[in-house]
Order: C-alpha cells, then structure tokens, then sequence
C-alpha cells in the first residue's frame, strides 16, 4: 500500500469515526425525547417536559457537531476520493442529496421548532415537532445506511462509459443488505443515548440532586436500553451476521478467526489470530455454535479463509477480528447490565443501590466503543473493496492528491477537532450542571 492511499484512508477513518460520536446519540435521544415528551402528554406531570426539553439542548448541541464534522467528509469524497465519486457518483449521489435536502431539513427545522416554540405552538404540536425530529433523524440514517449497504453489496446500476449509473432506485431504496444494518444501526444508537441518560440519572442520585428527574433519566434510560440491547443482539445482529454469510462468505471467516473450512463449526469466543501460522493462539471455543448461528444447523459447513484467493482476503484480519469480538463482547455486557438495571427498577430497589448507579454511571462509554468497533467490522471487512466485487480501493483514491497533503490535512483536523471536542466538552458539562430545571424556575 503506498503512503497516499494509507494516509488518505487513515484521513477519512478518523474524520468519520470522530463524526459518528455524535449522529449516534442524536438518532438515539430522537426516541428518548418523543419517550418522555409522549409521557408528559399522558401524565401532564411538568417533569417529563422538563425532562424532554432538557435532552433537546443536549440534542441540540451533539447536532451542530455532527454537522459541523459532518461537511469535511463530503469535501474528502471529491478531493481524496476523487475516481470513486467520478465512477460512483451516479448512484450514490441520489441518496446523499435527499440526506442533505430531505432528511437534514427536516430534521433541523423541527428541532427549532421543539426547542423555541412549545408557547405559541401549543402542547399537542409541541409533540408533533418532537415526533417529525425523530422522523428526519431516523429518515437521515436510513439514507446514510442504503449509501453504505450499496458499497457492500452494490444493486440497481448499470456501467456505462466507465462510470456506474443508478437504473433502479428500488433497489438500492430496498437493497436486502440495507434492512438489518439500519435496524442494527439504529437500535445501537438507541442503546447510546438509553446509557447516557441512564448515566447521567445516576450522576444526580448519587449527587443527591434532582432526584425527580434522575428517577425519570433512569427509568426511561433502562428501559429503552434494555429493548434496543436485546434488539440490536436479535434479531438485527443476527439478521446481518447472516448477511454477511451470504454475501461475504470471506468477511465471515476472517471476523470469526476461521481459518479452515469445516462442519460443525466451532464459535472462537476469544484467542489471538495468528497470521503466519493461520491460526487462533489460546482459544477459547464453543463447537457447533458458528455453524448453527450462521445457518441455523449444528453441522452446517461454514467455509475457511483458505477457501478463498489471499487477495480476496481482507487486508488486515487481526485488526478485524478484534474489532468484531470487542463489538459483540461490549454488546453482551451492555444488555446484560441494562437487564440487572431493569431488574432491580422492577422490585424498586435500583434507585437505592449506589453500586448499581455506579455501574451505569461509569459505562456510557461502552456504547460508543462498541459501535466504532462495528462500524471499524463492517468497513475492514469489506476490505480490498471499495465497492465490493467492482472497485478495489487501491483504484479509488485521487491521483494527485500526495500523502504530504493528506498528511497536512490530517493534522490539522487532529488539531481542530480536539478542539471541538473539549469545547463539546464543556458545554455538555455545563448542561448537566445547570440541570433540568434550568430556565423553568
């Protein structure tokens, strides 16, 4: 791999990884808020739309960053990945210019609309602003997730002068790849933003103050959080695992550590690849599990690395591997701690367990590791491949972009955006401090 194509990929993989912290907690906190919004029609208790007006600011400020991270990578599509966009373009060009137009639009109104109008507009439209925010941003991940679900499993285009055209938008809207990775997407997101309101209802319980709505945080965040943790494992997770199988027999094996074909085939669920020798150091396995997972019978054959042509393989198998266990481990744990939660709220005895509240309160990051390392799976495995089976990545990159300019760009973005970052920082911090009764005294 040559300097510019590594550090034009490094470019955009940190661009967009930093970007995606935020859009998942805002599509996630989309559904929390028209929750509690929805809940304060039903009650008419002031706390829930004190409650949901409070996570709109924190909304509101996760989406100007991920607007504002969110522009570079569209520059980067027509600067480092310039033959990409000139051979792609007409296909997925469509669907990103309904993002912007459509989904980025209504998404953005509304929002004002809920943040600035509750008094002229009245209690019901209130709501129905809190319900289309939640449409635009729900609406705006569905067209990212057909861009992406395209490059895995590329539909409804044809090749004409070098270049591919878009000649059935049906296919590409309803691409069979696409269903189960917006779900799973979408369910992940949910899962962010139920354990940063559930942390942040810890946070004021153990502070001693406001408990009213640390109470609610806490019942709409376990709640919430235990449906999508259980959703996002099944039936999403294991929808697109066997996506992935059918499609990308290759990217099974490598994410799985399987190096030879066989039947029965064992679930490694933790070990080392080891590339020179093709084989997993210190596994720890289950027998059959892969198979039956995969194809839903003990002694299905689940086909091997070495089945396939080593320039098929994906070009950095230890990194995908772990990226794939990380993922499904901090899922395992996520549901497993959201399930103990919503146990306890059940007998009534979460909000007085401080070891409890501890525990929520310290893993909010765990949704945001786990979704980079599914997004990190899903990019590695589609590896060599642009556009898998049609455009190698090697041949997407611009030609006369240098790795020194790449290599400038890409400081400089490391240096703006830890700077966007503490100052997001700071003002979520701030946010939380003032409470949510802030402004309504």
């Amino acid at each position: 791999m040559d300097d510019a194509l590594l550090i034009a990929r490094l470019q955009f993989a940190f661009t967009i990884t930093f970007h995606y912290l935020f859009p998942q907690l805002t599509m996630g906190l989309a559904l929390l808020i028209l929750v509690q919004k929805a809940m304060f029609m039903f009650t008419r208790q002031l706390s829930y739309n004190h409650a949901a007006q409070f996570w709109a600011r924190i909304f509101a400020v996760n989406f100007a960053m991920g607007v504002v991270t969110g522009i570079p990578m569209e520059f980067q599509f027509g600067t480092n990945w310039a033959r990409f966009s000139v051979f792609a373009g007409g296909v997925i060009g469509h669907v990103l210019a309904m993002e912007g137009v459509f989904a980025f639009f209504i998404e953005s109104a509304f929002l004002g609309l809920f943040l600035f109008g509750e008094r002229r507009l009245g209690q019901r439209a209130h709501t129905f602003t809190a319900f289309m925010v939640f449409l635009g941003s729900w609406m705006s991940g569905y067209l990212i997730i057909i861009t992406n679900a395209w490059m895995q499993h590329p539909v409804g285009f044809e090749a004409a002068s070098g270049k591919l055209e878009l000649v059935r938008f049906a296919d590409l809207f309803f691409n069979p790849w696409a269903g189960w990775q917006y779900l799973h997407t979408m369910f992940g997101a949910v899962v962010t933003a139920s354990f940063v309101m559930a942390a942040t209802g810890a946070y004021y319980l153990l502070s001693n103050r406001d408990i009213r709505y640390g109470e609610i945080f806490l019942r709409v965040g376990v709640t919430c959080g235990l449906a999508a943790s259980v959703l996002m494992i099944f039936p999403t997770g294991d929808g697109q695992g066997k996506n992935v199988a059918q499609y990308q027999p290759v990217t099974l094996a490598a994410m799985e550590g399987l190096f030879e074909t066989g039947k029965a085939a064992e679930m490694i669920l933790i070990g080392q690849p080891d590339m020179e020798r093709l084989r997993i150091d210190n596994p720890i396995r289950i027998p059959g599990v892969l198979s039956l997972l995969t194809y839903s019978r003990w002694n299905a054959e689940v086909k091997g690395l070495q089945e396939f042509p080593r320039e098929l393989w994906p070009t950095n198998i230890p990194l995908l591997y772990y990226s794939y266990h990380i993922m499904v481990g901090l899922g395992t744990y996520m549901a497993a701690v959201m399930a103990l939660s919503a146990l306890f709220l059940f007998r009534r005895h979460l909000f007085d367990h401080k070891w409890l509240l501890w525990i929520l309160m310290l893993s909010f990051p765990a949704p945001y590791i786990a979704n980079t390392a599914g997004w990190m799976t899903a990019e590695l495995g589609r590896q060599p491949w642009l556009i898998y089976g049609i455009l190698k990545t090697t041949a997407g990159v611009s030609p006369t972009v240098s790795a020194g300019n790449s290599l400038f760009t890409l400081m400089g973005f490391l240096g703006m955006y830890g700077l966007l970052g503490t100052l997001f920082l700071f003002v979520i911090a701030r946010e939380i401090q003032n409470g949510p009764e802030h402004g309504h005294h």
